[in-house]
């Protein structure tokens, strides 16, 4: 994914402030492409992604529009390992083809870096073909707390939902730069423009080297 525009992985647990790290990357002037985004379209109503996800866990993961009801389909998943692995079977060959042809449009207008936001990049393995990656960090308690607030899960439900995710650790090990946001957004914003300016001097070194 790495091609003639470097790509920038950005990747943190769930409710760690991966969204409000992007956005503050974009206005930077980075482009970002955003799997979670990208995920929403691929099982858009019609797909062929959301007719295997109906076939293989039923119309009860389907809303009353007939789009994918996202949290009767999380309530499953979350807590069958093999279920998430039947969903991912399904999803992630049309999230990678999708964000790889996103990506390629966007360093056509040729930005110092193309930024991909996406939660299972260390767990994929997907990290290793990166030209850096970001990883976005919180305590345990605030990510309990923000789940709680955003998804009003009770806290069980958003203990369940933290645990299922690799833990924060195998994610610093690999990390090229970390940002923590158990802050201020003021302070989460001074960290993305400090890690933004460390980038591009990491990312020109090879080829000033050269």
């Amino acid at each position: 994914m790495t091609g003639p525009v470097p790509v920038v992985g950005l990747t943190g647990g769930i409710a760690s402030g991966k969204s409000t790290v992007a956005r503050f990357f974009g206005e930077l002037g980075v482009p970002v492409v955003d799997a979670d985004q990208i995920a929403r379209e691929v099982v858009a109503p019609g797909s062929e992604a959301l007719a295997e996800i109906v076939a293989a866990f039923g119309d009860a993961v389907l809303a009353a529009d007939g789009s994918l009801d996202r949290k009767a389909l999380a309530a499953v998943v979350f807590i069958d390992p093999e279920a998430r692995r039947r969903l991912e079977a399904i999803t992630h060959p049309r999230i990678g083809a999708a964000s790889a042809a996103r990506i390629q449009q966007l360093a056509a207008t040729g930005p110092p870096y193309v930024l991909y936001e996406a939660s299972l990049l260390v767990e994929n393995g997907l990290h290793r073909g990166l030209a850096a990656l970001v990883v976005v960090a919180a305590d345990e308690a605030t990510q309990l707390s923000r789940l709680r607030d955003r998804d009003g899960l009770a806290e069980e439900d958003a203990r369940a939902r933290v645990a299922s995710q690799a833990p924060l650790a195998r994610k610093l090990e690999v990390a090229d730069f970390v940002i923590w946001t158990d802050t201020t957004l003021a302070e989460t914003r001074a960290r993305v423009g400090h890690t933004h300016n460390a980038l591009l001097a990491k990312l020109a070194a090879p080829r000033e080297a050269t």
